[in-house]
């Protein structure tokens, strides 16, 4: 196995930049997995139109982490050189691992000015850019008056208003993120309450994404990557709508590759054959081949080549047959990545 099996050449217009006029105005990709001898089929929609696919007794599963204002601009107190953060975790009151920039200037003992009135101290390094850093006032207040909207690298744009509202699920509860579960972002209340109308379960769990949806696989043979730990927490009522759905038929829907991780992650440490309330850290790494125990079928974005998410969705339908739908994607000119478009897999 190697990373670069997972490679896909992608022309640069086509990674949207900005979110779709609707949230569910997004264009979806639905294929139907191989069954037995029968080849994938691939069939084009729109996201409003995902009912047709789902059916009374499905349970839709989401992610309802919610993405705080994670990235900090300052300057060195005592130089004035610039200074950017990414708040990644707590680690304690007022402390928080950062992704920091530029790495090789911040040192333990520098003093950062945040905006007018905010300051903070870098206390420790960590593996590469990463710093403990202490802030002075409450963090809170600090990322509600200065933080901005931590898009992803590849979205080449200062963040506007609108990302205030579109780079968040309209369920988004938890914070916690500094990525947006993106396969979610395509869903209205309106098309929720349709779903709900229709018999279908809608279930909440909660994982907050964290740096490690970023960073590429830089190891030629992917199974020795090593996943960044994030937080996930599984409740009583969604583990009561999964268990009423597997032992009345119905499928598991899995929004995005956060709430397919935080699920397997479950299953795999169940006792018998129910889900049970859990929380904990999760490095789960989903790659060919894998054999899911708790989700059916899938929602999610077009993902970046040698990804880990990538190979997630390689895992769940084949390699060949996802590559063949990224290369049909890319010819009828779908979007790509978290602001772009969706597909669903049967």
């Amino acid at each position: 196995m190697k990373t670069d099996d997972y490679a896909y050449e992608l022309p640069g217009e086509l990674i949207a930049h900005m979110p779709s006029p609707e949230r569910e105005g997004s264009r979806l990709m639905v294929l139907k997995r191989p069954d037995g001898g029968s080849d994938g089929v691939i069939e084009h929609s729109e996201f409003r139109r995902i009912a047709e696919y789902l059916k009374p007794g499905d349970l839709v599963v989401v992610n309802d982490t919610r993405v705080i204002k994670a990235r900090l601009r300052g300057k060195k107190k005592q130089t004035g050189g610039a200074v950017e953060l990414l708040l990644l975790k707590p680690v304690s009151s007022g402390k928080w691992e950062s992704l920091v920039s530029p790495s090789r200037r911040l040192q333990p003992g520098t003093e950062i000015v945040i905006g007018d009135r905010f300051e903070c101290r870098v206390l420790e390094r960590l593996d590469g850019a990463k710093r403990v850093v202490e802030f002075s006032d409450d963090v809170g207040t600090v990322l509600a008056e200065a933080g901005k909207v931590p898009l992803p690298p590849y979205i080449k744009r200062e963040p506007e208003e609108i990302d205030l509202e579109r780079y968040q699920t309209v369920y988004a509860e938890k914070e916690g993120s500094v990525a947006a579960p993106t396969a979610g972002l395509h869903f209205s209340e309106t098309l929720l309450d349709e779903l709900r109308e229709m018999g279908i379960g809608i279930a909440r769990l909660t994982l907050h994404v964290g740096i490690g949806t970023f960073l590429p696989v830089k190891t030629d043979d992917p199974r020795e990557h090593e996943m960044e730990p994030e937080y996930f927490e599984i409740d009583a009522d969604c583990c009561r709508a999964l268990n009423t759905t597997r032992s009345s038929g119905g499928r598991v829907l899995a929004v995005g590759t956060t709430s397919v991780r935080t699920l397997e992650t479950v299953a795999e440490r169940m006792e018998g054959q129910e889900f049970a309330p859990r929380s904990g850290w999760t490095h789960k790494f989903i790659l060919p081949p894998y054999g899911f125990k708790a989700v059916d079928a899938l929602i999610t974005n077009f993902h970046l080549p040698r990804s880990t998410l990538l190979m997630l969705v390689c895992a769940f339908a084949g390699r060949e047959f996802i590559l063949d739908a990224y290369r049909e994607a890319i010819e009828r000119r779908y979007r790509f990545f978290s602001y772009g478009d969706a597909m669903l897999i049967l």
